[in-house]
């Protein structure tokens, strides 16, 4: 995979902690730090635009039903035991 070189700028609490993380063997380098929050937080959009998309589906999925939990608790017993 190419790689792009990259110049950013951090708030001095930010390098602190960078470098604590380093310190702490956690992470090997700040490149290493920084690629690993990226990968976080396309995750946590991906999961998010999952979650957003199955909203819209249910909502989409016409009126909503009656619930009736004894009759839940009932099927679910029978079922599971």
């Amino acid at each position: 995979m190419a790689t792009v070189r990259k110049t950013i700028t951090i708030t001095d609490q930010q390098d602190a902690w960078v470098k604590s993380q380093i310190e702490n063997g956690n992470y090997t380098n700040d490149s290493e730090i920084i690629r690993d929050l990226i990968r976080r937080e396309q995750e946590r959009t991906a999961e998010i635009e999952s979650i957003r998309a199955a909203l819209i589906e249910a909502e989409s999925g016409g009126e909503p039903q009656l619930f009736d939990p004894e009759a839940f608790k009932r099927r679910m017993q029978q079922a599971h035991g």
